[in-house]
């Protein structure tokens, strides 16, 4: 048999894609919006660097939480659900930050965003392996990736200008409007699956989820995909999404709009990569070669951060421009996570490993910030302050490496076998895997 097909109208597939990928578009802006606006919120309630951390971090304190929970609802109730409760419980949460009068309600606020948000990527992978041919996952994930990453350039240079003209109050507002509006649209035009379609169905019967979870987490390929997503994409979040931009400007002399302008760099560079490491990978059928090399070269540019190589003229700009480029590399784990585990649970499998980004960037944003706060009552002040948060974020970035070494090669196809079995394992709703693990 031939790989699991495309199925269903082009123009609905790709409407079902663009809706879900706007909802993970939000999902960034929401994540990356503070670097953009820290001045102004440690303003409005007096924050210094550890409750600022904390503010940016219950975004991804909930997000962590949620991602086991999102693949389990989108492997019982599917998507289409999941997606638009998420997005009506994200434009509750934007509303409620931008009408925020204490740091409390605006913790409050960004723990409901968080919450509403971390549905969006494991529902629309989810829907990418519903809806397109297995060989073209990674190409088509790696789309949604650049998608979502249009949120966040969104929410760098152009929030940061944006709040010179507007309120930052008013931006959010609009926001949690929006995705108001999104909700309602999803509701009505996406599908879980397209009409006839079995594969990747929803997993049946009330206790199937906790099997599928155990397959899951047994998997050790599933924890080496895990260990790269928290050391490459947990210090890149931390790092873009709030501490660069206070780093730039007090460690090296940088105006809050060209550091913002270094962070749009590392984000579109990333959004570039993202766009083409898929397709590459899906292109030559390998996986592992691209996620070793892409996360060694990404240590080295921590590596550059710590020997102080941003005094240099230029250098921290080519700097931010081969860290994005690099970061992309750490993409195809979700690919790998798919592919190691039963196709039936895909949606478990790839929101198990995208906890590791997020609990490190939930624990790396207030523990750098603690750092911060701590080298600067010892009396150091600009790259000596921020040193210690630095090397935090670039230790975690070895993490990243070094789990690289086991990440297993999936050749761009299921690799699964039943344990217990040594066979292709049954799946309900799978079709059989032939001898070379095709469908």
């Amino acid at each position: 048999m031939t790989p699991r097909g495309e199925a269903g109208p082009p123009g609905l597939r790709w409407a079902v894609f663009g809706l879900a990928a706007a909802a993970f578009w939000l999902a960034f802006f929401h994540r990356v919006a503070p670097a953009a606006i820290a001045v102004e919120l440690q303003s409005a309630f007096g924050l210094g660097g550890a409750m600022l951390g904390t503010l940016a971090a219950t975004y991804y304190v909930v997000y962590t939480v949620m991602q086991v929970p999102t693949g389990v609802l989108n492997d019982t109730l599917g998507p289409r659900r999941v997606l638009t409760a998420g997005s009506i419980i994200a434009g509750a949460g934007s509303i409620l930050f931008g009408l925020a009068e204490t740091a409390a309600a605006a913790i409050a606020g960004r723990t409901v965003a968080g919450l509403g948000v971390s549905v969006a990527f494991v529902s629309l992978l989810k829907l990418n392996a519903n809806w397109f041919n297995e060989r073209r996952f990674a190409t088509v994930s790696g789309l949604g990736a650049t998608v979502g990453l249009t949120g966040a350039l969104a929410a760098a240079a152009p929030l940061a200008w944006l709040v010179t003209l507007v309120s930052w109050r008013r931006v959010f507002i609009a926001l949690g409007v929006a995705s108001i509006a999104l909700a309602g649209a999803i509701w009505l035009a996406v599908r879980d699956a397209p009409a006839g379609r079995v594969a990747s169905a929803p997993i049946p019967g009330a206790g199937r989820w906790r099997q599928a979870l155990a397959v899951v987490a047994r998997n050790r390929a599933t924890w080496s995909c895990f260990w790269v997503c928290f050391g490459m994409s947990g210090s890149y979040m931390a790092f873009v999404g709030l501490w660069a931009v206070p780093y730039l400007v007090h460690a090296h002399g940088r105006t809050v709009l060209e550091a913002t302008q270094h962070t749009t760099l590392v984000i579109l560079a990333s959004a570039v990569c993202q766009a083409l490491v898929g397709a590459w990978s899906d292109r030559i059928g390998r996986r592992r070669p691209i996620i070793l090399g892409a996360s060694i070269l990404y240590f080295m540019c921590w590596a550059g951060w710590l020997a102080g190589l941003a005094v240099v003229p230029g250098a921290s700009w080519a700097l931010c421009a081969v860290m994005g480029f690099t970061l992309g590399g750490f993409t195809l784990t979700w690919s790998c996570a798919k592919e190691a585990n039963p196709p039936g649970y895909a949606g478990t499998a790839i929101s198990v490993v995208n906890i590791g980004g997020f609990l490190a960037v939930g624990l790396a944003q207030p523990f750098a910030g603690w750092l911060i706060d701590r080298a600067g009552a010892a009396g150091l002040s600009g790259a000596a302050q921020y040193a210690p948060g630095i090397a935090l974020l670039a230790a975690c970035a070895l993490g990243g490496f070094v789990a690289a070494l086991f990440i297993p090669e999936t050749r761009c196809r299921s690799i699964w076998v039943d344990p217990s079995r040594q066979v292709p394992g049954p799946v309900p709703g799978e079709p059989p895997l032939n001898a070379d693990g095709r469908r």
